[in-house]
This record gives C-alpha cells, sequence and structure tokens, in this order.
C-alpha cells in the first residue's frame, strides 16, 4: 500500500446549506423563503418533515465551528440564507440576520478556516417569488442588488465566492416538475429560470469586478455522468438531449457564448428569451468552476419520458452498487466529468464542490457510525479525482457532502448524508467513522491505494 499526495496548497472542506442546517426559521427578523412555504404545505416533504428546526445550527454555531475545527478541515463551505438577511428579498437589511454570519465568518478565521460562501442555495425569498420569482426578468436585478449588501458585508474577510448551487435543480425541479420549491410544472418558466439564473451569475461576477472586492468567484453546477443504454439511434439521440440539458445548457453559454443549438431545436417554444448582449454578460470570466458529483445513469428513449422523450436509470461501476437513495455508485464517472469540464473549459481552476453518499447508517448503542460503506465511497472518488489530475485537470479541492446529516429536502430526515451523525431529537452531533477517516487524509494530503 503506498498514498497518493494531492498537490501543495489543496483544500479540502465539508459543505452544508443554510435551510438544510440552520432552522430559526423565522426568528431574529428572518423573512419567509420559498422553503418555509413549501414545507409548510402538505404533501410536498416526505412524512411532513420542514426545516424550522433542521439542525439548529444557528443556535449551534460556535458548536459546529469547534467540530469543524477539531476534524481539521482547512474550509468550510456554506451558504447565506437570503430572507434571513434581506427579509422581503430586497430593500431593508436584517442586522440581526448579518449578525449571524458575521459571527460566523469571524469564528471560522479564528479556528484558520478558510470561509467559502455560495450566495444562493435554493432558499430563495417568498416576497420575490409572489412577485414573480426567478421567471421574470427583474429577479436578475434583485439577485445582482443582494449581492452586492453581502459583499459590503462580508467581503472584507470572505475571499471566495459561489453565485449559484446547482442552477439546473433550481429551474428544473422547481419550476417544471414541481419536485422542489416553489412547486410548479412549466417547463417555459423553467428554461427562462435557467436564463436569468445564468444571467444575474455574470451581471454579479461583473459587479463583484467593478466593486473591487478581493478574493475569487464562481458557479457550481451539478454535472452527472450519462451514458446511452444501448448503440441504438434512439438512445443515443436521447442521451444527447439528456447531456445538454444538464451540462451544455450551462456550459455553453458559461465559456462557448451561445447555448446548445440541437437542444434548443427540441424543446421549440420553450426556449428562453434572450436579449442581445445577455451571453456577454453570462460569459464574464470566472476564477473557478465548481463540480457536484454523485452518479452516472443511463439514458434510454422512452416515448413517455416528458419533454426530452428520455429515461434515466442507475449505472454502478463494476463492483459497486446503489447508495440509499437508488444513485448508481460509479467512481470512474467523476473523472471523466471532470475530464470533459477541462476539455470544454480549458485550464480554469475545478473544486469538487459536493461528493457524498446517502447510506443505511447504523449507530451503536452510544450513537456511533461506523460507516465503511461510506468511507469507501469516498476514497474511491478521491482516486477518481486524482487520475483526473493525471489527466491534467486543474483541480483545487474537494468538498464533501455534507458534514453533518441534515434536512435533504423533498425526501426529509431519511437520507442521512453527513460526514457527523446528528441526533434529531435532541441535536447531539457525533462524528462517524467516515469524519475520523477524512480527518486524517486532510492531515496526511493524500489517501493510500
Amino acid at each position: 500500500m503506498s498514498t497518493r499526495h494531492f498537490p501543495d496548497g489543496f483544500l479540502w472542506g465539508a459543505t452544508t446549506s443554510a435551510y438544510q442546517i440552520e432552522g430559526a426559521w423565522n426568528e431574529d427578523g428572518k423573512g419567509e423563503g420559498i422553503w418555509d412555504r413549501f414545507t409548510h404545505r402538505p404533501y410536498n416533504i416526505l412524512n411532513g418533515d420542514t426545516g424550522d428546526v433542521a439542525c439548529d445550527h444557528y443556535h449551534r454555531m460556535p458548536q459546529d465551528v469547534a467540530l469543524i475545527k477539531e476534524l481539521g478541515l482547512s474550509s468550510y463551505s456554506f451558504s447565506i440564507s437570503w430572507p434571513r438577511v434581506l427579509p422581503l428579498g430586497r430593500g431593508a437589511v436584517n442586522e440581526k440576520g448579518f449578525d449571524f454570519y458575521n459571527r460566523l465568518v469571524d469564528k471560522l478565521l479564528e479556528a484558520e478556516i478558510l470561509p467559502v460562501v455560495t450566495l444562493n442555495h435554493w432558499d430563495y425569498p417568498q416576497a420575490l417569488e409572489d412577485a414573480g420569482g426567478w421567471p421574470v426578468r427583474d429577479s436578475v436585478d434583485w439577485f445582482a442588488d443582494y449581492a452586492r449588501v453581502v459583499f459590503d458585508r462580508l467581503g472584507d474577510r470572505v475571499t471566495t465566492w459561489m453565485t449559484h448551487n446547482e442552477p439546473w435543480v433550481v429551474a428544473f425541479l422547481g419550476y417544471a416538475t414541481g419536485v422542489h420549491a416553489p412547486g410548479l410544472c412549466d417547463y417555459s418558466k423553467a428554461y427562462q429560470v435557467v436564463h436569468h439564473l445564468l444571467l444575474s451569475h455574470g451581471v454579479t461576477v461583473q459587479l463583484f469586478r467593478q466593486g473591487g472586492y478581493k478574493g475569487e468567484i464562481g458557479i457550481v453546477l451539478n454535472l452527472e455522468g450519462y451514458e446511452p443504454a444501448s448503440e441504438r439511434e434512439a438512445d443515443r439521440a436521447a442521451y444527447q438531449r439528456v447531456y445538454e440539458e444538464s451540462a451544455s445548457l450551462f456550459l455553453d453559454p458559461l465559456f462557448n457564448g451561445h447555448y446548445p443549438e440541437m437542444l434548443f431545436d427540441w424543446i421549440g417554444p420553450h426556449q428562453p428569451r434572450v436579449l442581445a448582449g445577455d451571453l456577454d454578460l453570462i460569459g464574464q470570466p470566472i476564477d473557478f468552476l465548481g463540480v457536484d458529483y454523485y452518479r452516472t445513469h443511463t439514458v434510454s428513449h422512452a416515448i413517455n419520458g416528458t419533454l426530452l422523450k428520455a429515461e434515466l436509470g442507475p449505472l454502478p461501476a463494476l463492483g459497486w452498487g446503489q447508495t440509499e437513495m437508488g444513485w448508481g455508485i460509479n467512481p470512474p464517472g467523476l473523472t471523466a466529468t471532470l475530464i470533459d469540464v477541462k476539455d470544454r473549459c480549458g485550464d480554469l481552476k475545478v473544486f469538487i464542490a459536493e461528493n457524498g453518499c446517502a447510506l443505511h447508517d447504523i449507530p451503536d448503542e452510544t450513537g456511533f457510525v461506523a460507516d465503511r460503506g461510506r468511507v469507501n465511497y469516498l476514497s474511491a472518488h478521491l482516486q477518481a479525482a486524482l487520475e483526473a489530475i493525471d489527466a491534467g485537470v486543474n483541480l483545487g479541492g474537494y468538498y464533501v457532502w455534507s458534514l453533518m446529516d441534515n434536512f435533504e429536502w423533498s425526501m426529509g430526515y431519511g437520507p442521512r448524508f453527513g460526514l457527523v451523525r446528528v441526533e434529531y431529537e435532541t441535536g447531539k452531533r457525533i462524528p462517524k467513522q467516515s469524519a475520523y477517516w477524512f480527518s486524517e487524509v486532510i492531515k496526511h494530503n493524500g489517501i493510500n491505494i
């Protein structure tokens, strides 16, 4: 057995998002978010769960930062709750909301942990949704104004920024299928949301540069693996449509100045309204790209496969199975995805912004979880990351999803992704075997292979 090391300065971290861990949904002046409204409606979330309390991070934040320090993470990636700092999405600032994030950033820096901040991890202000939401063009300015407020308040200490996390999920699960908040089912709106998310990203990057804020800024995309289910022409064409909607729809305008022509021909009347100059704004140079990778799919043609006429199935790599959520575990898919990004985006710095798995964690009598399956998953994906580096990918860091078990959107508190177990009844945090294993990886800046 030998140790393979990662490049000097490689960032090791874990990721969370505000709605999934903070709780305190209506405390200290916080406004209502779309996930507050969505989870409070019946039948939207498994078991009727909500993020009202979640992991109670809002009240336990100092303890959680101490835990991050104890685990040896060099970086912590979290998101800002937009309605916590701007209750109506615009206008008056909630000082108590910003006080929480000021304290969080200060405590991270005191512990010598790099804060990485995402501006939009899905918890959009309900007041803005009521005013039209992401489907209306005013949403671009709303987001840029919000970003400016956050930059002004935290930009003296935060130097790594992400505009949006997984805009595909915001657009298609929120506005096309209704699985996520705000729960709409309208493909035309979904594609318009994609455009406005990308446009707001570009405008915000431009604002960041013009404002002279220090540091780096990028965006995070969920780029999963896809393979046609067979060599049949129908399956290969379905694969191409799915790949273009999940990857090209974002990478092409961000880096090549256009939207994917074949996909737009296919969706026809659902194409978004794009004005002159929009693509130039979207293509503002960024400092890095965050990649969220969890799984790989087969894609087959399906007559009843909604707009794209496609059906996805899990595709585990040889010797691997599926996660608790039925996701195909495929570490080589991460290597392929990162190389694909390099081929399309050049030598741009890339971070693995999320990678992890939900397993059927079984605690012992003390609450400890010997999650060897998660260790195997993470180890294999880190080996895949090393193979991507060997292939020339400019990989700057790796972030596990997630620091702790949390509210998993429509699946409520069922799936557990965390390095740390959370006992939701008491809020107690218990590091799992994977947390201690990851600490050793960080300590040695490498893995045994």
